[in-house]
This record gives structure tokens, sequence and C-alpha cells, in this order.
């Protein structure tokens, strides 16, 4: 899919980095039926870009994303007869769909938020690898002030990045939490003065990222994700039959050989799909 038939996402590449635009159509970004149906097939169209090495996620104007559009979906979502719930839980797994996708693709992903995170928003923000923010992000898990519990993904990608204790409060109250309570538990790594700061840094590490072994960078993907629900042992085993693999590739060869030579190492730029 080209990224110009997107009505709710903009794509954009930059030299391996593909940035994700969230365009709403709602107000603040609101996640309406567009999106739900868009950022799954967006994903996988990107896994399948293989000049793509790094993705940045961000939000269009003065927000990341006010989460559901309640408006739009409600009428999708809200029902009682068994039958019609039987079709929400259908409806519900394609929504969780696109932020799987998110977790399990081999591209890092790089969230940045400014403005209001609320809802969908920290549920997708939890599927990406790494989280920045500017000074005027505020975060809210709020669906239980809706009656609701997160169901997209936070209570399952939340508890590793957060912890159990944080996860719980932030679901339980569905208060609001600025940058500095975001990065003191660890939702993000950097808090920056400005939305525009916070864009540039993104970029700029997503670059540092972009730069080196592609077959590297997805090998510790693949590792970290897998060791989430396996053991330590079965992490180590996993990670030792992988490495077995890459030290025959050719990129471990160029950082050998740069490395003798005093150079920066020349990898290949296209991503290998033998991860």
């Amino acid at each position: 899919m080209e990224p110009t038939t997107y009505q709710s996402l903009a794509l954009t590449t930059d030299d391996g980095v593909l940035t994700v635009t969230l365009l709403g159509p709602g107000k603040g970004n609101a996640m309406g039926p567009e999106f739900w149906e868009e950022l799954p097939q967006a994903m996988t169209a990107i896994d399948q870009m293989d000049d793509v090495r790094c993705v940045i996620v961000r939000g269009s104007g003065d927000h990341f994303s006010y989460g559901l559009d309640v408006h739009k979906m409600m009428p999708k979502l809200s029902t009682m007869t068994s039958a019609e719930r039987s079709e929400v839980t259908t409806q519900i797994r394609q929504m969780q769909s696109g932020f799987q996708k998110m977790h399990e693709s081999p591209r890092p992903v790089i969230a940045a938020i400014h403005g209001w995170c609320i809802g969908g928003g920290v549920n997708m923000i939890a599927a990406a690898d790494i989280r920045l923010c500017s000074r005027d992000a505020k975060f809210s898990l709020r669906e239980a002030k809706l009656a609701m519990t997160a169901d997209i993904g936070g209570l399952q990608f939340l508890p590793p990045i957060i912890g159990q204790g944080f996860t719980r409060e932030m679901a339980f109250t569905g208060n609001d939490y600025d940058a500095s309570f975001a990065e003191r538990i660890g939702l993000v790594n950097h808090v920056y003065d400005t939305p525009d700061a916070l864009f540039e840094a993104a970029m700029t590490l997503a670059r540092q990222i972009a730069d080196n072994s592609s077959s590297a960078v997805t090998g510790v993907k693949q590792v970290l994700n897998r060791s989430l629900d396996k053991s330590v042992e079965e992490g180590l085993q996993y990670v030792a039959e992988l490495n077995s693999g890459q030290l025959q590739s050719d990129d471990f060869s160029e950082a050998i050989k740069a490395t003798q030579e005093k150079r920066q190492a020349r990898f290949n730029k296209k991503i290998n799909r033998g991860y």
C-alpha cells in the first residue's frame, strides 16, 4: 500500500528511517475506524520495506493522540446480545493487531510523544521499543473512567516496562501523569524541553540505530521479545543459536575488518530476512 492511500497515517522515509505520523482524522489524532483498519496494513507494509531500518511514531499538531475516538467507535463496540458480543470480540482482536504487529516488527520503533497521550495512545507507545517525550507531554490510561478495561495491549506491554505497581496505578485510577512522572517510572527514556527538540532527538537516535548492522539490531529485538515470557536459560540458548549464524554474516566480517582498519563499518543497508 502506498503511503498516500492512508487517511489516518502519513509515512515518510529518510535514509533508512521511516516516520509514521498520526493524522486523526478525529481531533487530537483520535483513533477512529480509519486508524484501526489502516495501522495493521501499514505495519505489514513497513515490514516488507527492505530499506527501512528504524521507525519513528509521532503525532501531528499539538498532541500525540487523544486515544480512542469514542463517538465514532462506540456504536461499533457497544452491544448487549451474545451474538453481537462475539462480533465485538472479533473487532477488538482486529484493533489489537496493529499494536501487536508494531511490537513484533523486526524494526526498532521509537515513539516520540508530545502533548496528550491518552488511552489508546498509551497502549500504542507501550508497544514501541523506546519512548521519548517533550516536557508538555501528559499520559493517561483513562479507560477505567469510561467503564472499560484497557484492551489494546497496554496491560500486556506496560508491566515489563514500568512494573506491575505503576501499571496498576495508572489503569485503576485513570489519572493524568506528567512527563516527569513518566521519566521517573521508566515509561520514557528521556524528556526534552520542546516538541521540536523531541523530534530532532528522535531522528538522531533513529539514525544511530539505522547506521548499525540491521541483522544485529533485528537480532537484539527478537531476543528481547522472546525473552519476555521465557526463562533465562531458554533466552541464553536462543541467543546462542541466533548468534552462531550472525557470526558468519557479511556484516560481522565487515565490522571486524573496519575495527582492524580503524574506520567506520559499511554495513549492508538492506534488512536481512534471516532473523
